[in-house]
């Protein structure tokens, strides 16, 4: 039985050596990368894996998928570090009708390669992998960092999605700040001593600022409807993010936007209801 990435990484802590690389984790960990887990079984996991290739992901994507495959498909976007074993409850119990999709995005999961991928383009690359099973507009939704990654395939493919949900997303680059132990994170010495999964999510929120800037020009090209959903006591990706969205997705058919009161940044795992119904708004959007 897999364990889920919450589990995995406390293990890791408790296996890891020194009190410098303790510091880190909780610097991590209150940055939102160690999130609560799903409620479902890790076990379902590996009946729903599969595995597709992909140039980005290292040669193998791997990703977990449930419901009709006839229906319509939502692709799950997880942020950083994550997996797609975050989602299992959605994957595993997916909206009527719909065929559940969630990918570890490339560089964590069972998904390659080992060293971390921390463009937009080429997670956004992977996601494409997976529409391209279908040949129905799909539905996207991506949490915190995942969400500019949707934003992008959204940018780059309008007419094959159906819908976007930016579930707590980090969009706004002025508000992408570095802490100084991620910047220790990348002495040799103290990457030898974090487990990948931490040296890649720290790769890509050292990256993400950078990113966020050269994506500002095409958010106006994303055409799907688009539905934003934050915490409004979310201090890991402030709801400051919000109006950004707002003024940037300038070619959406329309933007609309779920503040949720008192909620923080894992939604998907203490808001389920909320999410599901931001999942049903995109499987009907209003516009």
């Amino acid at each position: 039985m897999r364990r889920s990435t919450t589990q995995r990484l406390r293990t890791e802590a408790v296996r890891s050596p020194g009190p410098l690389w303790s510091a880190w984790a909780v610097v991590l960990a209150t940055m939102g990368c160690a999130p609560a887990g799903p409620q479902a079984d890790a076990g379902l996991a590996q009946a729903l894996r599969q595995t597709l290739p992909q140039a980005a992901a290292g040669g193998t994507l791997s990703y977990l998928a449930g419901g009709d495959p006839q229906g319509q498909t939502i692709i799950l976007v997880h942020g950083t570090p994550g997996s797609a074993e975050g989602w299992l409850d959605y994957v595993s119990r997916p909206p009527a009708g719909s065929y559940v999709v969630a990918l570890d995005r490339p560089g964590f999961g069972e998904s390659g390669p080992g060293h971390p991928v921390p463009g937009l383009q080429a997670q956004a690359d992977a996601v494409r992998a997976l529409m391209n099973q279908t040949t129905r507009p799909v539905v996207l939704l991506g949490h915190s960092l995942g969400g500019p990654v949707v934003a992008a395939v959204a940018a780059l493919e309008p007419q094959r999605v159906a819908a976007v949900v930016l579930l707590a997303a980090s969009m706004d680059p002025s508000l992408e700040t570095v802490h100084p132990m991620q910047r220790v994170g990348q002495w040799p010495v103290v990457r030898q001593l974090l487990p990948q999964t931490l040296r890649h999510a720290n790769e890509e929120l050292l990256a993400l600022r950078e990113e966020l800037q050269a994506q500002q020009t095409v958010l106006g090209r994303v055409r799907a409807p688009v539905l934003i959903v934050h915490g409004t006591a979310d201090d890991l990706v402030p709801v400051a993010n919000v109006p950004y969205m707002q003024a940037r997705l300038t070619g959406a058919r329309c933007v609309q936007t779920r503040l949720l009161e008192g909620h923080n940044h894992f939604l998907p795992w203490n808001a389920e209801p909320l999410v599901r119904e931001a999942l049903a708004w995109a499987l009907a959007p209003p516009c």
